[in-house]
């Protein structure tokens, strides 16, 4: 089975507890706006990949130094036969280290309990509903405030019974000579990092957020 991927990053402690894996799913018809990942709206961009493959790539990765994964987009359950595959993919590695899956969607989520279920029962937190622009949340891992965080498990209930608030964290990460904010800025972060480099002489091009 393959995945459409826009891109995967490790570590990120900014969306979700502790040192996660973050996997970016490419393609979502959604096009909220407001949205900081405009760059993983196509269903052009990004690489298929086969899950088995993308799994294994990401255990090299972390090299068991994990605590959790973080899904999100892009659109994860618009390719819900590749999230199946990807959660199936994912037990054997972590029945062993025993991390948390985590899944952002912008789908309401009466929609996804409705159409998604048996996804659902495998997962163990999920942050849904379409972003808001202009009602930011306080929790440092959603993006507006109409978006609810949802304990779907026991491992659940233990990892995510603390949610942090207070200003945002933003990770920079530097692949391939992109520069990636990694985390949930507020209401006009974004301009005032452009800004900023701008004054040091750094010019940012191709603005995942404004393509």
């Amino acid at each position: 089975m393959n995945l459409r991927l826009s891109r995967v990053h490790f570590p990120v402690t900014t969306l979700g507890p502790g040192r996660r894996l973050g996997i970016w799913f490419q393609g979502c018809s959604m096009a909220c706006p407001g949205c900081v990942s405009r760059d993983t709206w196509s269903w052009d961009g990004g690489q298929l990949i086969d899950v088995v493959e993308l799994v294994g790539n990401c255990y090299q990765m972390t090299e068991g130094r994990i605590d959790g994964i973080t899904i999100t987009g892009g659109e994860p359950f618009e390719q819900s036969c590749s999230l199946g595959a990807l959660l199936d993919a994912l037990e054997e590695w972590r029945a062993t280290d025993g991390f948390d899956i985590l899944c952002y969607s912008g789908f309401p989520l009466k929609r996804l309990e409705l159409e998604h279920a048996q996804l659902l029962d495998r997962l163990d937190a999920l942050i849904p509903e379409p972003f808001v622009l202009g009602s930011p949340s306080l929790c440092a891992w959603q993006g507006s405030d109409n978006q609810p965080l949802i304990v779907l498990s026991a491992l659940g209930k233990e990892r995510y019974s603390t949610i942090p608030t207070g200003p945002p964290s933003i990770q920079v990460d530097v692949t391939d000579g992109a520069i990636w904010f990694i985390g949930i800025p507020r209401p006009g972060d974004m301009d005032r990092v452009q800004a900023l480099a701008k004054q040091r002489g750094l010019i940012m091009e191709k603005l995942s957020w404004r393509i």
